[in-house]
């Protein structure tokens, strides 16, 4: 287990996450190109220390992927149809599928990979975000919500196959997207060594009551939810929740920027300030109670999203990376 004194901070990233091809970024309120947004402004700021700190991914395999969905399901990814059905948006239907594979699919491929190496090397240096990643909605055998491969299920299943987890290891979910991360509870639904806190919108998709029986600390909001209910929420429920399992191995934090007041459909009231009030908690907790942590992106559907994800990954380089 890591101590706080040794934490290394490190990103992990590709220009490849960017989703763009003849202006299909403009088609979902997704910015499908934050991520590449994000790591200028971050490279802009801290040069060539945070240069040498970055880990480049290439794209999960097939063999990756199929440790958590069914080989049915990867097979109907290759349907122009069904992709654009995943993808909420049914104009693409006439796309042909090699062109949504390589701009689309291919990019959240890298993304699933980023997250899987960003959990190795969080294990080693304490900290570890993935520029990316976050597609809390994919089930094993379904994809919604603009999430096609499930990266966290996908990462903890190679940390079990390579060793790193036993299959008794505990895990924790921190999922503060401002969509409830239904697909994640339905993976884990029989395996209770993961434990999810998840902090959402209960008036906006996908409100699957399934999912949330299997949520271990269940904290739905409701719309218009403003800094001082969320944060003394998440200041009472998270420290418990870690007390009250375990020790985890590892966390994954799902940090969605949908959370913030002008976004379009997490339909929260949250400040620029409280967003970074809230990435700042979460970090300082898990660092104390010296879990290991992945940051991943998730949700965030505003032009400012990019520099509401700078300033908390900011944050954190200048408190344990510089």
């Amino acid at each position: 287990m890591m101590e706080p004194t040794k934490i290394r901070p490190k990103l992990v990233y590709s220009p490849g996450y960017d989703i763009r091809w003849l202006g299909i970024e403009k088609l979902h309120p997704l910015d499908g190109c934050k991520y590449g947004r994000t790591w200028k402004v971050l490279l802009d700021r801290f040069g060539d220390k945070l240069q040498s700190a970055t880990i480049t991914p290439t794209a999960a395999t097939v063999e990756l992927l199929q440790t958590i969905h069914t080989p049915e399901y990867l097979q109907q990814l290759t349907n122009s149809h069904y992709v654009a059905q995943v993808l909420e948006l049914s104009s693409l239907d006439w796309v042909p599928n090699g062109i949504l594979d390589r701009h689309v699919l291919q990019p959240m491929r890298l993304a699933t990979m980023g997250t899987v190496i960003a959990a190795e090397t969080a294990l080693e240096t304490g900290i570890a975000i993935n520029l990316s990643g976050g597609y809390h909605h994919a089930r094993r055998d379904l994809g919604a919500g603009f999430c096609v491969y499930s990266d966290i299920a996908i990462a903890i299943a190679s940390l079990r196959q390579s060793g790193q987890l036993t299959a008794t290891d505990s895990i924790a979910i921190i999922d503060l997207d401002a969509h409830q991360g239904n697909g994640l509870a339905r993976i884990f639904e029989c395996d209770r060594t993961v434990h999810i806190l998840d902090m959402y919108n209960q008036n906006i998709y996908p409100q699957d009551r399934r999912a949330i029986e299997r949520i271990d600390r269940n904290l739905p909001l409701t719309s218009g939810t403003r800094d001082a209910e969320y944060l003394d929420k998440l200041q009472q429920y998270l420290p418990s929740f870690l007390s009250s399992i375990e020790r985890p191995k590892i966390a994954f934090y799902n940090a969605g920027t949908d959370i913030y007041e002008d976004d379009p459909l997490g339909r929260l009231k949250i400040s620029a300030e409280g967003v970074l009030a809230r990435d700042r908690f979460v970090f300082q907790t898990l660092v104390a109670a010296r879990i290991p942590v992945v940051m991943v992106l998730s949700g965030g559907y505003t032009s400012e999203s990019y520099q509401l994800v700078a300033k908390s990954v900011g944050e954190v380089w200048e408190t344990w990376g510089l």
